[in-house]
């Protein structure tokens, strides 16, 4: 077992200025050249031991074809956290995320969501089978509400089966340009103008006939979580879900480098976009203004560190903040939308049953400057990889990383005995 020292460190807050300048000298921003290869060096942290070395190389490797400054990994195997390890990869000294350092993990923040949701249900305060727009206003602020709107439960919004469909209809939660020239509004948007947006589209499919993974719908959970409890969505999420687990680093994210929260990795792109943030139509690096964070809350905007996220995954294994009827809810195939290719949409995690018994479980996430994975095995393992970046001039696939990692699981000839966890969760 292997201990670099960085395992209880994260880096300095880095604001604009010169500590995000020197962040950004190891990657890419506003499609300037990442620095040679040969300028940049590795610099790992946290735990893990010997025969876990298949994780390490796939990690290394992967970042290097990519350029990708900082990663975070984290491996259970039965119940056990084995390993906790951070990487930089990058010509900047100052970027040294350990492993409790904080990533946007863009949607995954969606099982957290979904986790709330039930937890709400299985108290009696929410019915899974209750009308969205019984719960909040879904009144246009322009154009015309669809007549099936009605129809969507929050059963359909946590299916992605809510009848939304970006691949007919551009993605509502990623137009703040469009909708602030349709509303009337300055820059930036609200959440509820987002809402009261995406509330004039015509669905493109009839509520709960056909699986499409929609942004929108997440947010409208988040909505409707605020009203049932009447406090704020991370409020809720962060005493009723995440304190329960002990996990208290993860929090809402903030779209500007200078809001960046202490210990969060600066984010990395090749290419740059115009501000959604004001309207002063300035080009900014694409993941500082290009999206909205504040608004993303409930769909993808939670920052959090791999070993908390594999610490909220265990929440799955086994009743405990979940019933047993909620844990068999989150994972049961809908009546509809099943995808062809062997997998579907649970209840916030996407599932793919296993012959002879059990499911492989999972969600990936992706934002500019962001890529994301978390697994549960059916064999008793379970992963979240963490990125800072996800497009470099190499063009290469970053969710190529989740066959990699099932790979370097399989070579694993022994796992460790040990158990990190009290040292990333002390009591």
């Amino acid at each position: 077992m292997t201990d670099t020292g960085l395992s209880r460190r994260g880096f300095g807050r880095l604001a604009g200025g010169a500590g995000l300048g020197a962040a950004l000298a190891g990657g890419t921003v506003l499609g300037a050249p990442a620095a040679r290869a040969a300028e940049r060096s590795w610099r790992q942290g946290g735990t893990s031991a010997a025969s876990l070395a298949p994780f390490d190389t796939t990690m290394k490797t992967f970042m290097q074809e990519r350029g990708i400054p900082a990663a975070q990994l984290a491996v259970t195997y039965r119940g056990r956290l084995v390993c906790a390890r951070s990487y930089a990869w990058t010509a900047d000294d100052t970027l040294r995320p350990g492993p409790t350092a904080l990533f946007r993990i863009a949607s995954l923040s969606k099982p957290v969501t979904a986790t709330a949701v039930l937890l709400l249900a299985e108290r009696g305060a929410l019915d899974l089978d209750a009308r969205v727009v019984d719960l909040i206003d879904l009144t246009p602020a322009a154009g015309t509400a669809d007549e099936r709107l009605p129809r969507i439960t929050v059963r359909r919004l946590l299916q992605h089966l809510g009848g939304w469909d970006r691949a007919i209809t551009p993605d509502i939660t990623y137009r703040d340009a469009e909708a602030a020239r349709t509303l009337g509004v300055p820059l930036p948007l609200s959440e509820r103008q987002v809402i009261a947006f995406g509330a004039g589209f015509a669905l493109d499919h009839d509520p709960g006939t056909t699986y499409a993974y929609a942004n929108y719908g997440y947010l409208l959970l988040g909505a409707v979580i605020e009203a049932v409890t009447g406090e704020s969505y991370e409020a809720f999420v962060k005493r009723e879900v995440l304190a329960p687990l002990g996990i208290t680093r993860m929090r809402l994210g903030r779209s500007l480098a200078e809001q960046a929260a202490p210990t969060e990795v600066p984010y990395f792109s090749q290419y740059s976009a115009r501000t959604v943030l004001d309207d002063s139509g300035r080009t900014v690096p694409r993941p500082y203004g290009s999206f909205r964070l504040e608004t993303r809350d409930a769909g993808g905007a939670w920052l959090s560190s791999a070993v908390d996220l594999v610490r909220f995954a265990a929440a799955y294994d086994a009743p405990g903040l979940l019933s047993a009827d909620s844990l068999a809810a989150a994972f049961a195939a809908p009546e509809t939308g099943v995808n062809a290719g062997g997998w579907y949409y649970g209840m916030g995690w996407m599932v793919r049953p296993v012959s002879g018994g059990g499911r492989n479980t999972w969600h990936d996430g992706s934002l500019d400057g962001t890529s994301t994975r978390m697994v549960r095995t059916h064999d008793g393992k379970s992963w979240a990889v963490l990125f800072n970046q996800r497009d470099d001039p190499s063009g290469l696939s970053y969710s190529a990383i989740d066959g990699l990692l099932w790979t370097a699981s399989r070579q694993v000839e022994s796992w460790p005995a040990h158990d990190l966890y009290d040292r990333y969760f002390p009591a």
